[in-house]
């Protein structure tokens, strides 16, 4: 029933989260932090699917430093620029020219100002003078050169919009490419503006058209849009990328997509003679720029080169030019998604090439409903699975589920040129996930803390972690399993320690016992207790092991592999090198928590942990390291044992065999193999009381393999007895111990 609870709070934790996303992706409430996500999301898939190099159709004539150290600092006497038009349209015949600056204020370099003012004062009466400045007046006049120059010449001119009250404006606007009332009963929310400054009124009276260089700035200070119209006092004024492509293509009609009014304009359609160009804008008649890359990715010629001839004719022939600048000194550098000094010139350039590319993406109003869903169907499933999966499944699930999303924005970025908002539906996966991941941790950590109490006790820690996830399959009631137990004991410890004084004695069993206590945590055995230097430990229990035989075996194996290890550290601080006896057994026992009220212990009793008790103090007599029984030699067909004896313990009437595992049967090789089989001839011989052939096969055996020496001299000596007391026709061939 707790279980059921605590899945129901999760439940309605995962709901009440999946609201407030879908609440920001239905714009019902807005929240910050994933706006600024979005933004920066966006500024991703912007840099990573940017195509990167430049536009043929697209050079920019740039006002750089160069420039400005030679022909002087900005502004430029409008003589100069008027020489800089007739060289770029005449000369090198650019298709459209359009600037990225504005000639506010009137061009009085010439001295022009000063001139009239004689002739209206002290010189008003001076005939000559008077007849010189008449023929001076049109070639000091470089406004008026100027106009001169862009009358009948593709160029356009830039002006800017500003939000500020109160601000005055200047110079005149082109006429508006869409008059007042034109959206009258449309939504769309239109960017307004409150001044303006714009070019002188000679000179936009007499250039191809006008149009503002205003990019829109997000909350992060970063240019992601243009607004390709924009109203002031009613009527509606275009884009400079916009006014620079209508009169590129000369007969050109302005199109508006309205297909719901309620909705307001998705898109504008430029219709020309050269096929329709279709370019969907936002709520506020914006359009997303589609950056090719960073700064530089278009053509650059410094505005000098031109004026000096040093750009070879033909080079720009029939290519959109823009003037603008990238000195720093100019400020006119904007933050975009692809670069933080980006120049306000190229913006329009990557706005035109999109264009014409016909590669603008898009947030049509359908947008909202197709993140509404997503946050939906991958919310949904993903409140109601996380709570039933254990942490693995639920990984792979919510890795799958925010893989899928990606996926899916960025096959709608790609395929469909369409921009899905990610920032909500990433942040969801992440935060439903890694709620759960935490409810189940605490929840998990709760149990561990309840089996701590309850366990800790008697059972390592290393298990406490699995038993947790199923705490109601474990108790500390008595109960008889099939178990196997280890008994492990040092070697003639009490003459080592008579020779080391305490501390130097304790530092030692903490180094022995510490290294073997690892590998019988590590093969997940249960450290029952030390008893001193002795150690007793068993496998299967409280969590059960279907292989418990064979990890004690193995743990053994490896106790005595890693004590060889130990015997330069030791050497080195001065201790004696340590050998051990281990036995191993397997049988039905009784496991539980057993003692007093005073103190319990979780440990195993039985006639199957006596006789483990007894093989261990039998591996002294036959100079081995480890002896299991004979049901632990059953358990493990497929490893290889040598034959020891069979023996009656004390306390035991039954004669059992006991063994000395040596690993693998494919780890030995043929040699040892061979002396495995001699090994097992001899026991066949002595068992039936062949005394000579045992004993030459003893002989020769001892001489080839050195390892069954000591065996060997036992078995030689026991036949030796055995011949002056002859066992009689009933022996069974038992040796029995009376000692533990």
């Amino acid at each position: 029933m707790r279980g059921i609870k605590a899945r129901l709070s999760r439940y309605l934790l995962g709901g009440l989260l999946v609201l407030l996303f879908l609440g920001h992706g239905a714009q019902v409430w807005r929240i910050p932090l994933l706006e600024v996500l979005d933004a920066y999301f966006y500024d991703v898939r912007v840099r990573l699917s940017a195509p990167g190099g430049g536009d043929d159709r697209v050079a920019i004539i740039d006002l750089d430093e160069r420039s400005l150290a030679a022909e002087g600092r900005w502004p430029w006497s409008r003589d100069k620029v008027a020489e800089l038009v007739r060289r770029l349209v005449d000369d090198h015949g650019v298709a459209v020219l359009g600037f990225d600056v504005v000639f506010a204020e009137p061009d009085e370099s010439s001295g022009i100002r000063v001139l009239e003012a004689l002739a209206q004062g002290r010189l008003r009466d001076n005939r000559t003078y008077q007849e010189s400045l008449r023929g001076l007046r049109s070639q000091l006049d470089f406004d008026g050169r100027l106009a001169q120059t862009l009358k009948g010449r593709p160029v356009v001119l830039g002006f800017y919009f500003s939000a500020q009250e109160g601000m005055p404006t200047t110079g005149a606007l082109p006429p508006p490419v869409l008059p007042p009332g034109s959206f009258a009963g449309i939504a769309t929310a239109f960017t307004r503006w409150q001044s303006y400054g714009a070019n002188l009124p000679a000179l936009q009276a007499a250039a191809a058209g006008g149009g503002h260089f205003n990019p829109l700035v997000d909350f992060d200070g970063v240019s992601r849009r243009v607004p390709l119209l924009v109203e002031y006092q009613g009527a509606y004024y275009e884009a400079l990328a916009l006014a620079v492509l209508r009169a590129y293509f000369g007969e050109i009609t302005l199109r508006p997509g309205i297909p719901d009014p309620a909705a307001g304009m998705e898109w504008l359609d430029l219709v020309s003679a050269a096929g329709t160009y279709r370019i969907p804008v936002d709520e506020r008649a914006a359009v997303l720029i589609p950056y090719r890359g960073p700064a530089r990715s278009f053509t650059y010629i410094s505005a000098t080169d031109i004026l000096k001839g040093r750009v070879p004719v033909g080079q720009l022939r029939g290519r959109i030019a823009l003037l603008g600048t990238s000195a720093p000194g100019l400020m006119d550098l904007r933050v975009t998604p692809v670069g933080s000094a980006y120049p306000g010139v190229e913006i329009h350039a990557n706005l035109i090439a999109g264009i014409l590319d016909r590669n603008i993406r898009e947030r049509p109003p359908y947008i909202l409903g197709v993140e509404v869903a997503l946050l939906l169907l991958s919310g949904g499933l993903l409140a109601f699975l996380l709570p039933r999966l254990s942490p693995w499944p639920a990984s792979f699930l919510a890795m799958g589920m925010l893989l899928a999303v990606i996926g899916i924005n960025f096959s709608l970025w790609h395929g469909a040129g369409l921009v899905l908002p990610l920032a909500a539906t990433v942040s969801m996966i992440l935060l439903l996930y890694g709620m759960d991941m935490a409810w189940g941790y605490f929840v998990e950590a709760r149990s561990k803390r309840q089996f701590t109490e309850l366990f800790g006790q008697y059972v390592p820690p290393e298990l406490v972690d699995e038993m947790a996830r199923n705490p109601e399959a474990y108790s500390m009631e008595g109960r008889n399993e099939t178990l196997t137990v280890l008994f492990s004991d040092v070697r003639n410890f009490t003459h080592l320690s008579e020779g080391m004084n305490p501390r130097e004695l304790v530092a030692l069993m903490n180094e022995y016992l510490g290294a073997m206590t690892q590998i019988i945590r590590r093969y997940r055995g249960t450290l029952d207790k030390y008893i001193g230097d002795a150690i007793m430990a068993f496998w299967g229990a409280p969590v059960a092991n279907p292989d418990h035989a064979r990890h004690a075996v193995l743990a053994a194996l490896e106790m005595q592999t890693a004590l060889r290890l130990l015997d330069e550290p030791f050497k080195a601080r001065g201790w004696p090198p340590l050998t051990i006896g281990v036995g191993i057994n397997t049988g039905v026992m009784t496991v539980g928590d057993m003692g007093s009220p005073v103190r319990k212990a979780y440990t195993v009793m039985g006639d199957a942990v006596n006789l483990a008790s007894r093989l261990e103090g039998l591996t002294k007599v036959y100079g081995v390291g480890i002896i299991v029984g004979e049901a632990t030699r059953a358990e493990l067909p497929d490893m290889a044992f040598r034959e020891l004896d069979r023996v009656r313990v004390k306390g035991k009437d039954r004669g059992v065999s006991i063994y000395e595992p040596l690993g693998s049967r494919a780890s030995l090789g043929p040699e040892a193999l061979s002396d495995l089989e001699s090994w097992q001839q001899v026991l066949t011989r002595y068992h039936q009381q062949a005394w000579d052939q045992a004993e030459a096969q003893l002989l020769s055996l001892e001489n080839t393999a050195p390892a069954y020496a000591a065996l060997c001299r036992l078995y030689r000596d026991r036949i030796a007895h055995l011949r002056q007391d002859p066992p009689g026709p009933e022996w069974d061939g038992v040796t029995t111990y009376q000692a533990k």
